[in-house]
C-alpha cells in the first residue's frame, strides 16, 4: 500500500488533515456499530474449527480457556502454532501477529536461537530447584542493562510485582502502598484495585477511589492500596502528605513508567523525574513495574529509555522467551532483606533451568542493538502511517508508540491518564478494530485498552498488513457516517 506522508503530529495530538473534516464521533459510533454486526458474523463463519474447539473445552475449561483474559464471545480463536511473525489458528488461517502473547513474544515465535537453547536445556534436565550458570548469566545482563544490582527470579509479573512490594514494606516496614489509577500490575489482591472502573466512580485526582477489581478481594486490602493520577505529581505528592499526617507513610510507589494497558500512554515531560525527587525525599520505595515495557522498549526498558532510575524494577512477559518467567531487581541496600531472610523470597520453579536458557538466548542473541534499530524502525513507520490513515480519512484520533509497542487511540481530546481516556476514547472502535484486523489476517490483543507488539522478526510486509486493514477500517467508517 503506498503511504501517504503528513506531518507527525506531537504524542497526543488528534490528527487531521487540511481539506478533510473530522467525522462526528457520534455518527462513527453508529456506523461502528453497523459494521461490528456484519465483522462479527464474518469471523464467526471464518473459525468452524475454533467453534467445535469451544464447545469441547467448555466441559472441563472455565469458560473454554486457560485464562479469563483468554475468553471472547462467542468462542476465543484457538491457536495451533508460530513461526516468526505469523501464527496459524486451528482452521488453518495465517495472521500476522501483533498480539504477541499480550507482548511477551518481542523474539518473535520459535526463534532459532531460543528454540536451539531450550532442546540443549532440557536433554540436561528440565528442573532441579537448584542455581544453574544459566541463571547467573541472566542476573549478570540484567544488572547491566537496568544499572540495579541484586535479582531474584520469580515466574509471573504477577508474581514480581506482588515479591516486590513485599520487600518494600518489608524494608520500610509500612503497610500503605501508591499505584496509578486504572495501571494494572497483575493479579494478586494489593494490585487489583482502581482498574477498569467506570467512569463516574473514579473520583477526583486529590482523592480517587480504591476500587476492588472483581470480588474476593478483602476490603481491608483494598483500604490499603490508594490511587493517584498518571502524569500528576503534584496530586501524588499531595497524597502523601494527607497520607503521612494520618500516620500512614506508604511503603511504595508502584507504576509504569509508560502506561501500556490504556493503549499506550507516555510520560509527559519531567514528569518521571519528579516522582523520583518525591519519592526519595519522602524515603519511599519507587518500583518501576517493566513487565510490558523491560526489554521490550529498550536494552534496559523504560528505565533506560526514560533515564530515570527507580529503586526497583519488575519484569516478566519477554524476559523468558516465551516461557514463563520474571524477575525483580533492586539496589543491594534494598535487596539485603531478602538476604537476611528477613523477607522470604522464595519459590521452587525460580529460576528454573528451561526459562534461564531461554533468557540467556534471548538477552544475549536476539535482543541486540541492532534487534532494538530494526524496533524503532518498524514502528516508526506504522505510526506514521495509521497518523496519514486517520488524517486522510478525518477520523478523530492519533497514534503513539515505543520502539515495539504502539496503538491507536479512537479519541476526540489527548489521553493522559484513566480519566481522560475513559472520558474520551470512542470506545466502539477499537473492538471494531479487533475485527477488521482478525478477518484480515491480523491479531492484535482484544479490547480497548491493549497496543500493538512488535517482534525482531516483523517486517515491512507485516506494517503494510496492518496499515491496510485501518485503511479499510476508516474507508468503511467514513463511506457512511460522513
Amino acid at each position: 500500500m503506498a503511504e501517504t506522508i503528513v506531518p507527525r503530529p506531537q504524542a497526543g495530538q488528534v490528527v487531521s488533515e487540511p481539506g478533510h473534516r473530522m467525522v462526528d464521533p457520534a455518527a462513527l459510533r453508529v456506523r461502528a456499530g453497523q459494521l461490528a454486526e456484519l465483522e462479527e458474523a464474518r469471523l464467526r463463519a471464518g473459525t468452524p474449527g475454533s467453534q467445535r474447539m469451544h464447545e469441547r473445552a467448555v466441559r472441563s475449561m472455565t469458560s473454554g480457556v486457560p485464562s479469563s483474559y483468554q475468553a471472547r464471545e462467542p468462542w476465543p480463536i484457538y491457536l495451533t502454532h508460530g513461526e516468526g511473525s505469523r501464527v496459524w489458528d486451528v482452521d488453518g488461517t495465517e495472521y500476522a501477529d501483533f498480539h504477541n502473547g499480550y507482548g511477551s513474544m518481542v523474539q518473535g515465535h520459535a526463534h532459532p536461537a531460543i528454540v536451539r537453547a531450550v532442546r540443549e536445556r532440557i536433554g540436561l534436565g528440565s528442573h532441579f530447584a537448584m542455581p544453574t550458570e544459566d541463571s547467573l548469566v541472566v542476573s549478570e545482563e540484567l544488572a547491566r542493562r537496568f544499572g540495579l544490582p541484586q535479582w531474584r527470579y520469580v515466574n509471573s509479573g504477577s508474581e514480581a510485582t506482588m515479591d516486590a512490594i513485599r520487600i518494600a514494606r518489608g524494608v520500610t516496614g509500612r503497610d500503605t502502598i501508591i499505584k496509578i489509577f486504572g495501571s494494572y500490575h497483575g493479579h494478586h489482591d494489593y494490585v487489583m484495585v482502581s482498574i477498569g472502573t467506570p467512569y463516574a466512580d473514579i473520583g477526583p485526582a486529590e482523592h480517587m477511589n480504591s476500587l476492588g477489581y472483581g470480588a474476593g478481594i478483602p476490603q481491608v486490602v483494598i483500604d490499603l492500596t490508594v490511587p493517584v493520577p498518571f502524569n500528576d505529581a503534584s496530586a501524588m505528592e499531595r497524597r502523601i502528605e494527607e497520607l503521612d499526617a494520618q500516620g500512614r507513610l506508604p511503603a511504595c510507589v508502584i507504576m509504569e513508567a509508560a502506561m501500556m494497558n490504556l493503549g499506550v500512554v507516555l510520560p509527559e515531560p519531567g514528569y518521571l523525574q519528579a516522582v523520583r525527587e518525591i519519592t526519595a525525599r519522602y524515603g519511599i520505595v519507587l518500583i518501576f513495574d517493566e513487565v510490558k515495557t523491560g526489554l521490550c522498549v529498550a536494552p534496559g526498558g523504560a528505565t533506560e529509555r526514560f533515564g530515570v532510575r527507580p529503586d526497583m524494577v519488575t519484569l516478566a512477559k519477554a524476559l523468558g522467551g516465551g516461557l514463563p518467567s520474571g524477575a525483580v531487581g533492586a539496589t543491594a541496600e534494598i535487596m539485603e532483606v531478602v538476604a537476611s531472610d528477613r523477607v522470604k523470597q522464595v519459590g521452587t520453579f525460580n529460576g528454573n533451568p528451561l526459562t534461564m536458557a531461554a533468557a540467556r538466548a534471548s538477552l544475549l542473541e536476539v535482543l541486540t542493538a541492532p534487534a532494538y534499530d530494526h524496533l524503532d524502525r518498524l514502528n516508526d513507520r506504522l505510526i506514521g502511517g495509521c497518523d496519514a490513515i486517520l488524517a486522510r480519512h478525518g477520523i478523530p484520533g492519533y497514534t503513539v508508540g515505543i520502539s515495539s509497542k504502539g496503538c491507536v487511540n479512537f479519541t476526540d481530546a489527548p489521553i493522559r491518564d484513566y480519566t481522560s481516556f475513559m472520558a474520551h476514547q470512542v470506545a466502539e472502535l477499537p473492538e471494531l478494530a479487533w475485527l477488521y484486523n482478525a478477518n484480515r489476517g491480523v491479531l492484535m490483543a482484544p479490547g480497548r485498552e491493549e497496543e500493538w507488539t512488535l517482534s525482531v522478526r516483523h517486517t515491512d510486509a507485516d506494517v503494510d498488513r496492518y496499515l491496510e486493514c485501518l485503511d479499510r477500517l476508516a474507508h468503511d467508517l467514513v463511506a457512511v457516517a460522513v
